[in-house]
């Protein structure tokens, strides 16, 4: 069916219409984390990808010490907008800069354990046996990687039982967090990689989070999608995790040769305002040739800008306080 450009105007502006809305709540009743008390020299300013100018953010003070982690859940509804791929280098950025992560595959496909080296297919404990039979220590579960200060709880095609199984559970929403309670101690940042769905695994996630990043592919339909998810983060914090909010939104596979992806960001700051982060991921092959090599990005191509962002992501989210 072909879009004429009134509609499709119109459908941008509903789209905007939708999102503004829910903003004004989150900003009201989850509160934001934003960077302030910075003054640019407008006139001299080289301009971001946001529209913001750009600036180096500084690098984190290496910890005295590790724990209590900070829980992150990174959610989209919308698959293919580069969750995986940005929890896996998130964490390796953060782990250069001496943070200790464990990453939470919660997601059945089990990608991020796939781009991580684990055979879905050969692994005795996953995050499904830790949700699902309260004997299983989640220590026993928990694997190292190749990635120093990064582990891995990792996830098979079993999570996807779970889901049906956890409709009879008591306090269903919250055996995730009931999980990473004893292990909160021994990390700096718990990244949680939510499968594309607004169903009871993502809502035990963001009952265990004390944050959330939306990763948001520069497209026009991921935009529309992310009021729902919006709504959804709000019925949790009402209802099940008061300490709950939205760290940011992660504009991701940025292309700046196309208008589209211009105007899409540009609706994002617009929409969001300061809750977009001002690092933003372009679109690059080296990712995929990354993920095939069960690798971050940081590691397989170390010099590549890909890496350099998720780098100053770490230290952007750092200097937001969403991490130690």
């Amino acid at each position: 069916m072909e879009c004429r450009v009134g509609d499709c105007n119109l459908a941008w502006e509903q789209s905007l219409t939708v999102v503004e809305r829910v903003d004004k709540d989150v900003s009201s009743e989850l509160g934001t984390t934003t960077l302030e008390g910075t003054d640019f020299d407008l006139d001299d300013a080289v301009m971001g990808p946001t529209g913001r100018p750009y600036r180096e953010f500084p690098e984190p003070a290496p910890l005295d010490s590790h724990g209590p982690a900070r829980v992150i859940a990174m959610v989209n509804q919308k698959g293919g907008v580069g969750k995986t791929t940005s929890t896996i280098n998130l964490a390796a950025a953060l782990a250069e800069y001496g943070r200790r992560v464990l990453l939470v595959d919660f997601d059945p496909q089990g990608a991020l354990s796939a781009g991580l080296g684990a055979n879905p297919h050969e692994l005795d404990l996953t995050v499904y046996n830790v949700l699902m039979d309260r004997k299983v220590d989640i220590r026993d579960a928990i694997q190292q990687t190749g990635v120093d200060g990064v582990d891995l709880l990792p996830a098979n095609i079993d999570l996807s039982a779970a889901e049906v199984q956890l409709v009879n559970e008591v306090a269903r929403e919250q055996v995730l967090d009931r999980a990473l309670k004893s292990i909160e101690d021994d990390y700096d940042v718990v990244l949680i990689d939510c499968q594309p769905s607004l169903g009871l695994l993502t809502v035990n996630a963001l009952t265990a989070a004390h944050g959330v990043i939306i990763p948001l592919i520069c497209e026009f339909f991921a935009l529309r999608a992310v009021a729902l998810l919006v709504e959804t983060i709000e019925k949790v914090q009402d209802r099940l995790n008061p300490r709950l909010q939205v760290d940011g939104v992660l504009a991701t596979m940025f292309d700046s040769r196309t208008l589209h992806s211009r105007e899409v960001i540009a609706r994002l700051v617009e929409a969001f305002g300061d809750k977009v982060f001002e690092t933003v991921i372009k679109r690059s092959i080296k990712f995929a040739d990354a993920t095939v090599a069960a690798e971050p990005i940081t590691s397989y191509a170390g010099n590549h800008t890909g890496a350099d962002a998720y780098r100053s992501l770490a230290r952007e989210l750092i200097l937001r306080g969403g991490a130690p």
